[in-house]
């Protein structure tokens, strides 16, 4: 598939466009709770005059076209890989055909998992941010509630991240509908306020904008930091294209969602023209009192919706790290037989769940949580457009000048909102930042360690070919049945083949040698799925390929070997797997010690093979061994 077809070309554009509203622009959709308030915020400064109101408004809308229309839609969501969005998927089309160097290539691997470290503590500060905005607007109703707003927030996330397992496939349908509901609204509320002042709208014209930066220089400048509020969605709405396809995507934008989220924004433009102290939560005073009950509930299940995709999008990147050789392997539970992407990480969402009910509790209001929003959703931003950049240059063969030009506009304004969000690190951008370095961390740790852990294998069992060659096969005893034996390198000896024959002198009558191999793709097809080799000595290599989306099941491969007429009864094999326990170790050049400690204690807590390749449990034979690193 080209790297820019659409991978549900015979769906039904309209109820996809639906769909994608429910999923993909939940994000964008609940910014208007605090992005103007917080443009006007004290540590701000910039007086709440009409003009000002003209110029912020100006860089809200032109932010959004800028950014959203302009970056995203045109450019970004031209770079699927197989259909499939996001940074890693990204990372995976750029690098292959990259002409750079092994040092720059390494450099670019790490500039990418970085952007999709910081990925997770946006999943944390997300579903916080909007869940807590949402149930403040109780305060502009009464003050009975104001006591409990964090309280109400914790629970009701603690509620979102309880029934993860359950999966989303069964309410998903409702999802698209209720979202284009929200956006209904988001008009209706702003519409009337439009109508009563509509000088507003002079704010589509960018002057106001650029009067606003001549006469407020820095402060301005800061400010671009609260309005890059607006357009922090984008990420998340680039990693789920895959569901939906680029089209899809780009209606819902330009029928819906824009000219709900400009009306909205215009319209709370406009109350504050009237009412300057509107400012305290200028989003619920749009609304008469009669509906701000009904509006707290329409909004905070919006908000849960756009935490929950963004909570998908963690889990799918979380896969997308253990099947590229980032991440350890974890428990991966697919909640619907039809969806692929319906699927749950247990240790994920808990880990999700602790952080985000932490950030409610220690910030207690979304004012303070908007100063740790920003700084790892622009960083992320960034690399996203580097990336893209070095796709367009070396697989869509743009032209130098057309490059430098796209990177001039999107760079500057990437930059720009960098810039104007470092103030917040100490407000609490460190924390976002401290969450991605940490995950980093651990995912380079993983990656090298596997690669030293391979090294020192290869080292102990030797090659395939060497054991063929040798008489060692032809001298041990031969018992019935199939030994399946797990192979992280296909050419290798696995490490449980060469300690069974060594120490117990045995072996299957029949062996198979059985390699997973992921590779930088979405999906493989199933033809594909099997390379089969036929070895002297009754051996069967077995290459089992998946795609980085794909999990990995015996029932899968075993299926794609009958289709090449080579059909074994699940029953009559035996699977053997190595465990090995690692050391920390000065002997060996490789990791810093504490790096090593660092991998060996992830090793100890992965997930056993057994539950990763889904194999039966009953017919698992482990053999262990210790290993210094």
């Amino acid at each position: 598939m080209d790297a820019t077809q659409e991978p549900h070309p015979s769906k039904n554009r309209v109820a996809l466009t639906l769909a994608a509203l429910g999923i993909v622009f939940g994000d964008i959709g609940t910014s208007p709770l605090y992005a103007l308030r917080e443009c006007f915020s004290h540590s701000v400064g910039i007086p709440l005059a009409p003009e000002n109101i003209l110029g912020v408004l100006s860089l809200i809308l032109w932010s959004l076209f800028v950014v959203v229309f302009g970056k995203y839609m045109v450019f970004i969501l031209r770079a699927n890989n197989r259909g499939e969005g996001g940074i890693l998927a990204l990372l995976a089309l750029a690098l292959p055909q990259s002409k750079v160097s092994g040092g720059r290539k390494r450099i670019l691997t790490i500039i990418g998992i970085f952007g999709a470290a910081l990925l997770y503590g946006d999943g944390m500060i997300t579903p916080a941010i909007s869940v807590l905005s949402a149930v403040e607007g109780l305060s502009v109703a009464t003050t009975i509630f104001n006591d409990y707003i964090s309280l109400l927030t914790v629970l009701i996330l603690a509620l979102l991240f309880s029934v993860q397992r359950f999966g989303t496939n069964k309410i998903g349908s409702l999802f698209g509908p209720f979202i284009l509901l929200y956006f209904t609204v988001l008009a209706l509320l702003g519409l009337p306020h439009i109508i009563e002042v509509p000088s507003i709208l002079k704010a589509f014209n960018p002057m106001y904008a650029l009067n606003l930066a001549q006469n407020y220089g820095m402060m301005a400048f800061w400010m671009l930091g609260s309005v890059f509020l607006v357009v922090t969605g984008c990420e998340a709405l680039y990693a789920d294209m895959g569901h939906f396809g680029r089209k899809p995507i780009q209606l819902a934008w330009l029928f819906v969602v824009f000219p709900s989220l400009a009306i909205n924004y215009l319209g709370q433009g406009a109350l504050l023209i009237l009412d300057p102290k509107a400012i305290s939560n200028p989003f619920f005073n749009l609304a008469p009192t009669w509906a701000l009950y009904p509006l707290v509930v329409i909004v905070t299940l919006a908000t849960v919706v756009a935490s929950q995709a963004l909570i998908s999008g963690v889990f799918s990147l979380t896969r997308q790290a253990i099947l590229l050789g980032y991440a350890p392997r974890m428990n991966i539970v697919h909640t619907s037989s039809d969806q692929l992407g319906q699927i749950y990480v247990p240790f994920a969402n808990w880990v999700l769940m602790i952080g985000t009910i932490w950030l409610v509790v220690e910030f207690d209001s979304s004012s303070n949580l908007a100063g740790a929003y920003g700084i790892a959703v622009s960083l992320t931003m960034l690399i996203t457009t580097l990336l893209a950049l070095l796709v367009a240059r070396r697989r869509w063969h743009f032209s130098y000048s057309a490059v430098a030009a796209l990177g001039t506009v999107f760079l500057v304004v990437d930059l720009a909102f960098l810039g104007a969000n470092l103030n917040k690190i100490l407000e609490g951008g460190w924390v976002p930042l401290t969450i991605g370095l940490f995950v980093l961390i651990l995912m380079t740790t993983w990656k090298k360690g596997r690669r030293i852990l391979a090294i020192r294998l290869r080292h102990e069992c030797g090659p395939l070919e060497n054991l063929i060659e040798s008489d060692l096969l032809s001298l041990v005893h031969r018992i019935p049945g199939t030994g399946v034996f797990m192979a992280s390198d296909p050419d290798m000896v696995p490490p449980a083949l060469a300690r069974n024959l060594h120490h117990n002198k045995v072996a299957n009558e029949r062996i198979l040698i059985m390699s997973f191999i992921f590779h930088e793709r979405p999906r493989i097809a199933k033809q594909d799925r099997v390379d089969v080799e036929t070895l002297p000595g009754n051996i069967l290599k077995i290459k089992c390929h998946f795609g980085f989306i794909e999990s990995p099941n015996i029932m899968t491969v075993l299926e794609a070997m009958r289709a090449k007429n080579i059909d074994i009864p699940i029953e009559e094999m035996t699977f053997y797997l190595g465990r090995e326990t690692l050391i920390a170790s000065k002997s060996y050049v490789g990791m810093a010690i504490w790096r090593e400690i660092l991998f060996s204690f992830m090793s100890r807590n992965s997930s056993r093979a057994t539950i990763f390749f889904k194999l039966p449990p009953n017919q698992v034979i482990e053999i262990g061994s210790q290993i210094e690193l």
